[in-house]
This record gives C-alpha cells, structure tokens and sequence, in this order.
C-alpha cells in the first residue's frame, strides 16, 4: 500500500511542476514578445544614431557613412486633395535606405486607408490610373508626427522623384512632397 500513496504522491508532485514549467515557458514567450515589438518600435522611431564610421557608396553614387544618418533627398509636402505638411527625406544608415517623416508632418484624418508611395512623377495625379510607377512603402502609421519606413535595397532610388500620401480606398492622393538632393549629400 506504501507504494500506491508514494506513485499518487509522486504524480501530482510531476503535475505540479509541469504546471509551473508551462507558466514559465508562457511567461517568457510572453516578455520575448513584447521586447520584440518595443524592440521594433524603437528602431521605426529611433533618432539619428551615430558611431565609428566606415565609407560606402549608395545607388545614387554617394558615400555615405555606415552606422550614422545620411540624408541623400528631401522635400517638403504640398497639399493634393487634403492638407499635408511637414517634410520627408530618404537617408542611408547602416547600408539600408528609409523614408523618414519629420515631427511636423501632419494630414486629414479623413483617410480610412493611407498608403506612403515613392512616384517618378515630381507632381503625382490626384487619382492614380495605374500604380506601375509606385513603390508601395505600407500603410501610414500615424496621420502625424515622426514615422520610419524601410526601403528595399533593390529600388533604383534614381527613379523616384516625390513621397506620396495616397488614399488606397478612394484612390486619392492627399499630399506629395517632391524630391530633392539633399543638401549634405549634395557637399560629398
């Protein structure tokens, strides 16, 4: 009988600590998780970072310092069809490019479905008849304030001439702002 008490013991002693094992693992899914996406956050927000510099060259012919910001073109949004303000400027930073959006930038909030283009155009059309001259950077993250999208490396920046804030579901572009060299770029 000593036995059966000591198995029965022993079970729900092994139950019990499966249970905490399962809570612990749960727990640090759950705090992975939430570093993740802070971690993320962070770095689609996070201010002009500089270190130890090392020289590359960028598609539009430029060299560029790795692990600091370099602004290569900016512009400054005009209105479309709703008031856009604010300014918008495609750096290089650790070898990548991205779209950054300045603390002024604002539009209307009347959008359900804002979408950050690169056009060829220096004007872009009120109403797009066929995106195949856009890059789609992603849905705007917030109507304003400062905002990061990465660029894909294998964009020929060469081609695009302004930043779009466009209307996907009534196909209407709220602002624009054309694009230029920038001028620290422009002193390399």
């Amino acid at each position: 009988m000593p036995s059966s008490i000591d198995s029965e013991h022993l079970e729900e002693e092994t139950m019990k600590l499966n249970q905490w094992l399962l809570l612990g693992a749960t727990s640090f899914l759950a705090f992975t998780l939430s570093v993740s996406g802070y971690a993320t956050e962070l770095s689609n927000h996070s201010p002009v970072r500089s270190a130890t510099p090392t020289s590359t060259a960028n598609s539009l012919g430029t060299t560029v310092a790795q692990s600091q910001s370099v602004a290569i073109l900016s512009g400054t949004f005009m209105a479309a069809e709703k008031p856009t303000t604010g300014s918008a400027r495609i750096v290089v930073e650790d070898g990548h490019r991205y779209l950054e959006l300045d603390e002024a930038f604002k539009t209307s909030e009347m959008g359900p479905d804002l979408h950050v283009l690169l056009d060829t155009s220096d004007q872009p059309p009120q109403m797009y008849q066929n995106l195949g001259s856009v890059i789609n950077l992603g849905s705007l993250r917030s109507y304003s304030g400062a905002q990061r999208y990465p660029i894909p490396d294998s964009i020929n920046l060469a081609s695009f001439k302004s930043v779009t804030i466009w209307c996907r579901m009534a196909n209407a572009t709220f602002g624009y702002a054309p694009l230029r060299l920038s001028s620290s770029s422009s002193n390399r």
